[in-house]
């Protein structure tokens, strides 16, 4: 068995098959400023009390502080909830985007059956758990009820292997992944990443990954935890490792398909306009005329990522013709950059640097593109109207990448700026 069937699998008392349709308790829901107001609606249709208040995790990350009425009465209708429910965890004071949130709050271990009113749930896989995605309507009625149901997947067996290059990342790889695989072609299955350039990776890299496995139609997206992710957890949770439920595919596990990368020789990637899986190396789209450029979101706005663009940036100017948005994943980064210097970096450079949380990602807040205009962004999704205008572009890359072209202000491979 692999991962994903041995957690429901532990979870049912039984082995689970794929296609099977299974109900099953989850240990944990989350649902943000934008997806709780619809699940709570339907919630005070069924019951009048959440069926757990501690295992129910709520935060204010996509449109923090509310820009309009609207999101202002979203946020109200939140925090009514969370003191008729006495909801013990909600985060709705600027902590953070809930996807980096949850982890740093200790709300994240292996084994674990997680869900959220959000499709990038799946990022919690990079700790060894099962966690996904699902609408207002399923996850009013885990608020109820503590279960719901799945199909269990079939799995894709997706290994890495290769030392990446200096300016290379994560976010390099899963997008020449996502361009191989298609946005379509995992469709409903578990991605699961193995390899040694997995196990080499850091947390936050492999969040990264384990982020933008929707991004290719997955259920969810799994790793088995590596060294570096058990003593984040347990630094977290303060549980010790024999207190975590680790587990780890079998090696005559049976997968849908199983595919091998080498990425010794990967190039930066490029995610052209429309749609995620049009990926392209960095030479080839090199020269692309920019208006902004964004670095954060839950894909990237990690520690590792301000001191990658950091690092181009300190001691040059961004273009004038580009607004450059600077938008750390969480409060506790935002203090850290603070520290290391990188937000000076940036503000000396002629960045905005705001407060942490979605911001422009989704085209809402803080960084809206207006008709005829191109954006390039460390961000997950590059779809028609994402950030914006139906008529704006997005261009999805790396920090490095995105820190050099908004100093030339077109696309620029950052060896051409250090």
């Amino acid at each position: 068995m692999n991962i994903t069937e041995k957690i429901l699998s532990n979870k049912l008392g039984r082995e689970v098959i794929p296609g099977e349709i299974i109900e099953s308790e989850v240990d944990l829901v989350m649902s943000h400023d934008g997806t709780s107001p619809p699940a709570i609606k339907t919630f005070e249709t069924v019951s009048d009390k959440v069926w757990d208040n501690e295992k129910i995790v709520l935060v204010f990350d996509h449109n923090i502080p509310a820009n309009t009425i609207g999101s202002a009465e979203f946020q109200k209708v939140v925090r009514n909830f969370i003191k008729e429910q006495n909801i013990k965890n909600y985060y709705t004071h600027g902590e953070g985007i809930c996807h980096q949130v949850l982890p740093e709050m200790g709300h994240v271990e292996p084994g674990k059956i997680i869900v959220g009113a959000d499709s990038h749930t799946c990022t919690y896989g990079a700790f060894g758990a099962f966690s996904t995605g699902m609408g207002a309507t399923d996850i009013a009625m885990v608020y109820a009820t503590g279960k719901t149901w799945f199909m269990v997947p079939e799995a894709l067996k997706i290994e890495v292997e290769g030392k990446l290059n200096p300016g290379i990342t994560s976010k390099d790889v899963v997008l020449n992944i996502i361009g191989d695989i298609g946005i379509a072609g995992a469709t409903y299955k578990t991605a699961e990443f193995c390899g040694e350039t997995i196990d080499d990776m850091s947390v936050g890299d492999r969040m990264t990954i384990t982020n933008m496995a929707i991004e290719m139609g997955a259920k969810n997206g799994i790793m088995e935890p590596n060294k570096a992710t058990i003593d984040y957890v347990c630094q977290r949770t303060g549980k010790t490792e024999n207190q975590l439920k680790i587990f780890k595919s079998d090696k005559d596990a049976v997968y849908a398909k199983e595919l091998l990368y080498n990425v010794e020789d990967l190039e930066a990637q490029i995610a052209c306009p429309n749609d995620v899986d049009n990926v392209k190396p960095l030479s080839k789209v090199e020269g692309t005329h920019i208006d902004q450029a964004v670095i954060g979101s839950c894909t990237n706005g990690r520690l590792a990522d301000l001191k990658q663009a950091a690092d181009v940036l300190k001691g040059k100017q961004i273009h004038d013709d580009v607004r450059l948005i600077v938008i750390p994943a969480s409060r506790e980064i935002y203090l850290e950059a603070l520290e290391k210097g990188y937000i000076e970096t940036f503000i000396k450079s002629g960045a905005i640097v705001c407060n942490p949380g979605c911001g422009p990602c989704l085209g809402a807040h803080m960084g809206v593109l207006s008709e005829g205009e191109t954006s390039i962004s460390t961000t997950n999704r590059n779809f028609k109207g994402r950030m914006g205008d139906p008529l704006s572009s997005v261009y999805l890359a790396n920090a490095g990448v995105v820190a050099a072209s908004a100093i030339n202000g077109f696309i620029e491979n950052p060896e051409n700026i250090i």
